[in-house]
């Protein structure tokens, strides 16, 4: 496989995320893209490490001017990103539920987050 396809496919990933964050009003829509987001930034951390390996194959590790890297550090920080998110979605989703129950409607658009705004928005 070519080294550009992971790449591109990661940045197309991301762009889709950054629209859906952009454009959709529903809560539950927006922690998916926000998802999708993390999963490219993922998908970009295992080929880059990937392609550094396998561009550094034939060097000797004395020649390099960092210490040698740890094997499969970019799956290292992706585990740990997926970790991340799991704790996003686990308080995203909370939030949002709490918001559902209080006013029956998770429309990004409509969410006061101070109560004289709300009773501004009543009175006007």
């Amino acid at each position: 496989m070519h080294a550009v396809i992971p790449y591109v496919i990661a940045s197309l990933l991301f762009a889709l995320g950054v629209y859906g964050v952009l454009r959709r009003r529903n809560a539950i829509l927006v922690l998916m893209a926000v998802e999708l987001m993390l999963n490219a930034v993922n998908l970009i951390l295992v080929a880059a490490d990937a392609t550094v390996r396998s561009v550094l194959a034939g060097v000797r590790p004395e020649a390099w001017a960092y210490p040698v890297p740890e094997p499969r550090s970019g799956a290292i920080f992706a585990l740990f990103i997926i970790v991340l998110a799991a704790a996003e979605v686990g308080v995203g989703l909370a939030i949002v539920l709490q918001y559902y129950r209080l006013h029956r409607a998770v429309n990004l658009d409509e969410v006061v987050l101070d109560e004289h705004d709300h009773e501004k928005q009543v009175t006007s």
